[in-house]
């Protein structure tokens, strides 16, 4: 098992090193070879989950690798993401040059994904957050038209600012604490080491530069326009899983895991995740553009994890918790949708679209799919998830969080039933009598993603049990 650490991050490093003299033998053989790092990957994490509360350790050099429950349940959620990205791109990616490069980036993305969750010093999580933001900034651009270069140099901007943060957040904690692994600043900061004031800044940093990382709201600004203008793969890869984890993650395991008493930033987290719930649902009802639409949606989705976290207790937090794993299969699933409208369409705007159901079937099912998961339609995932997060508000006392929590559920149902309407319903716009169903790779993506979203809502007991509260168990201060 030690040894399945070390391929977590081997695995896409060696397909990322052969993808170019891979990609000349065969347009096909760099689709082979990303298709099979990636189910190794997913193979890999797989072998972990019966490990449940226990923590694995490797050390390489001076570096320390491991896997917890907290880590294992991100682990999933990254690998299972790409591995139907790159399934997806397989035809998408018809549209475009480069497949080899495509690859070696995105499944360089991956790496740095992977070694985020598995480092255990915070000057490595930030070495692998940057391969994270490099592979990003690229692809976003990947088409080199003109939106994409120009949200791709926003993304780098903004992005270079919370580095600044973060980096400025490090030098203070390793100044005074003298290290930057992850037990020693606990028993550090939990012993009173160091002046309180300036920990406290440090934390405010780390907040501000995580939270432009994961686009909560005010530091959001890069999302809507990186989101829209990436290759639809890419979308769903930076929604599904990248905010998360270069956000999310960094987050929880900073204020939960290694400083010592959180109750001074679950406050700022329930009062971010609040505007971020409501700030992201309002302005996504006013796109036409349907990939802007989901962006903004992310961020109002972002909010319900951070109120979730923002409650501290354990129903909360497993609300939280399930609910990254909830919103990266269906906002993944979503842009893969919008990311078949606009390869057959070559718009992304509702308002050119129109009774695309008669055309494109399976896009226009497994959106339905998508929708009824993240308005939180029982049975499917974002259901329970946000369930949780409501009864969690309510054990809190928290009646506004709950009250506003299952109103703007109600509102993300309204406006997404309003793109069914506008995209799939209605009268065929006579422009696109003569379309057909996307590729065979990408129509099975989209197809395995709305299936998991409704078997993770039918068997949410078991991925509580073996993926959701052995994470939560690591916040609340268990091994």
């Amino acid at each position: 098992m030690i040894t399945n650490i070390g391929l977590m991050l081997l695995l896409p490093l060696a397909a990322v090193i052969l993808m170019p003299w891979v990609s000349r033998l065969h347009r096909r053989a760099a689709d082979v070879l990303a298709a099979l790092a990636g189910l190794g990957l997913v193979g890999l994490c797989l072998r972990f989950i019966p490990l449940r509360g226990e923590t694995l350790t490797l050390r390489v050099l001076n570096t320390q690798f491991s896997v917890d429950g907290l880590s294992l349940l991100f682990l999933v959620v990254v690998n299972v993401v790409a591995f139907f990205c790159i399934l997806y791109s397989i035809d998408y990616m018809n549209h475009y040059d480069g497949r080899g490069k495509f690859y070696a980036l995105l499944l360089l993305m991956v790496l740095g994904l992977n070694g985020v969750l598995l480092v255990r010093d915070l000057f490595s999580l930030y070495v692998y957050l940057e391969i994270v933001s490099i592979a990003s900034y690229v692809l976003v651009a990947f088409g080199l038209k003109w939106d994409g270069i120009e949200s791709a140099l926003k993304y780098l901007l903004l992005s270079v600012v919370a580095t600044g943060l973060i980096l400025v957040g490090l030098g203070i904690m390793y100044l005074n604490l003298g290290t930057l692994e992850f037990a020693e600043l606990k028993l550090l900061l939990a012993a009173g080491s160091g002046p309180n004031t300036v920990f406290l800044l440090a934390a405010a940093l780390f907040i501000a530069g995580f939270g432009l990382k994961a686009a909560i709201m005010p530091f959001h600004a890069w999302l809507p326009d990186a989101h829209p203008s990436a290759p639809a793969p890419i979308s769903a890869m930076l929604s599904g899983v990248v905010i998360k984890v270069a956000g999310v993650y960094a987050l929880t395991r900073l204020f939960f895991d290694i400083y010592p008493s959180p109750a001074r930033v679950l406050n700022v987290f329930l009062i971010l995740g609040v505007a971020s719930m409501i700030g992201g649902a309002l302005i996504a009802y006013f796109q036409s553009d349907i990939k802007r639409m989901f962006a903004y949606s992310s961020i109002s989705q972002i909010g319900y994890i951070l109120i979730g976290l923002g409650l501290g207790n354990p129903l909360g937090l497993i609300g939280a918790l399930f609910h990254v794993l909830n919103h990266a299969l269906f906002k993944s699933l979503l842009f893969l949708n919008s990311g078949a409208l606009q390869y057959r369409t070559h718009t992304r705007d509702m308002n050119e679209m129109g009774g695309l159901e008669h055309r494109m079937r399976v896009t226009g099912i497994t959106s339905i799919f998508g929708t009824l998961s993240i308005a939180g339609v029982p049975p499917f995932n974002g259901f329970w998830s946000k369930l949780f997060i409501i009864l969690g508000a309510l054990a809190a006392k928290q009646y506004v969080v709950a009250v506003l929590a299952i109103f703007l559920s109600v509102f993300t149902l309204g406006y997404f039933l309003l793109m069914q309407r506008r995209v799939f319903f209605g009268k065929l716009n006579l422009k696109w009598q003569d379309l057909k169903e996307v590729p065979l790779t990408m129509s099975l993506a989209m197809i395995f993603l709305a299936a998991q979203c409704l078997l993770v809502g039918i068997f949410f007991n078991e991925v509580l049990r073996y993926l959701v509260e052995p994470a939560a168990a690591i916040l609340l201060g268990g091994k």
